[in-house]
């Protein structure tokens, strides 16, 4: 009987075990994408993104965790699932670096995109010439 009632623990104790180690946890891909919002974040608060590019790597963030949604619902993530994540991120990844340092940019935050530095000089150079020199 005694025996009986170690072995009926020992599986009671077990059992959570088991149902831990099938449940689907991503924290790395979880962080991941909270740094990558945060990018994102910082890049429209500092105008090196403009509204439409912001709107566009939002999608790209939407995709992302869909893919991870998709990955946990059946309650394990396969290797396979996670490299196809860490993937997505990557690609995500490199497509707000090159949106942040393109040359489209909103710095006075009126939802439109900035002209280019270079347009700007030469409408001052051409509104200098127009002046004439002064006498």
């Amino acid at each position: 009987m005694k025996t009986l009632k170690t072995l009926v623990a020992a599986v009671a104790l077990t059992v959570p075990l088991f149902a831990a180690a099938q449940t689907a946890s991503t924290p790395r891909i979880d962080a991941r994408q909270d740094r990558q919002e945060a990018r994102i974040d910082r890049g429209v608060q500092s105008g090196a993104l403009t509204e439409k590019e912001a709107a566009k790597l939002d999608r790209g963030q939407t995709h992302v965790q869909n893919l991870e949604n998709r990955a946990v619902s059946d309650g394990a993530v396969t290797t396979r699932e996670r490299a196809r994540i860490e993937h997505a991120q990557d690609v995500q990844s490199q497509r707000i670096y090159r949106e942040k340092h393109d040359r489209q940019h909103d710095f006075n935050h009126d939802g439109r995109q900035d002209r280019p530095r270079q347009a700007l000089r030469q409408e001052h150079r051409n509104a200098g010439q127009h002046r004439g020199p002064n006498r």
